[in-house]
Formats: C-alpha cells, sequence, structure tokens
C-alpha cells in the first residue's frame, strides 16, 4: 500500500526494485500543447510482463496529482518483465537518457497506462529517431 505525506504527496519508494524492460511496438509524432492531463496521486505502478502502455513526454513540471499540458508522445513500448515502476525511476534507449517518470494518467485504463516522462526538451518519438523495435530501459532511483 502506498503512503502520502500530510500534504498528501506520494512517499516514494526506498525497497530495491529490478529495473524494467520494453520494446517499442508504436513509434508516435504527436505534440500538443493542452493535452490536459491529468496525474494520479499514486508514484508507484506495478508493470506486468507483455503490457502495453503509452510514453509520453514533457518538460513541465510532471509530479504525482498534477496536471500536465505540453506533450509529445514518444509512442507505445510492449515490457519485457513485470515490476514496479516509480516517480523518479530514468528512462533510457539504447543508452542514451530520455528523461525520467513523472507520474500517470489513467485517461485510456483499462486499456493502457500513460506513463509521463519529464525531460529537458519535449520531443516526439520520431523527432528522437526512435525505431520500431528499439529497446527502453526503466531503472530504479538509487536512495
Amino acid at each position: 500500500m502506498e503512503r502520502f505525506d500530510p500534504d498528501g504527496t506520494a512517499i516514494l519508494p526506498d525497497y530495491p526494485r529490478s529495473p524494467l524492460h520494453a520494446v517499442f511496438v508504436g513509434v508516435m509524432r504527436l505534440k500538443l500543447e493542452a493535452r490536459g492531463l491529468q496525474l494520479i496521486r499514486q508514484a508507484t505502478r506495478c508493470i506486468r510482463r507483455y503490457d502495453v502502455h503509452e510514453l509520453i513526454l514533457t518538460d513541465e513540471t510532471a509530479a504525482p496529482g498534477r496536471a500536465v499540458d505540453a506533450v509529445a508522445y514518444l509512442g507505445f513500448v510492449e515490457f519485457l518483465s513485470g515490476g514496479i515502476m516509480a516517480v523518479g525511476d530514468q528512462v533510457l534507449s539504447e543508452s542514451l537518457s530520455v528523461g525520467e517518470i513523472g507520474g500517470y494518467d489513467d485517461t485510456h485504463m483499462p486499456n493502457h497506462q500513460n506513463i509521463i516522462i519529464r525531460a529537458a526538451r519535449r520531443l516526439s518519438g520520431a523527432e528522437l529517431g526512435i525505431r520500431l523495435g528499439q529497446r527502453v530501459d526503466f531503472l530504479p532511483r538509487v536512495t
């Protein structure tokens, strides 16, 4: 069960977790300025092997419970292993830093989770040169 500070902020996990690995099964090029994503309060999500989820980049301050408007869509990924993802986890693709997990939006659940990634630059999957089958790794933050 997830715990929260008195102000309602999710407390990030401080226990060992395995990295998660996925591959791109869809690459997107869409960018929006007023998407209106409402990130859920929870800072962690369980990911099942073979789940397909959507990766979305933002250069806004994405955090549990906040709204995000300016987004760029990376694409859809299929997870190769199950595990636990948390806000602050590093996202790498081909050893290059994509950003870090900022939160999650449930708009399309139970079909798929929107996984929001904080990044310095808001670029789409096509702009980043992502290819189908390209691997992406989610590495737990070190505490």
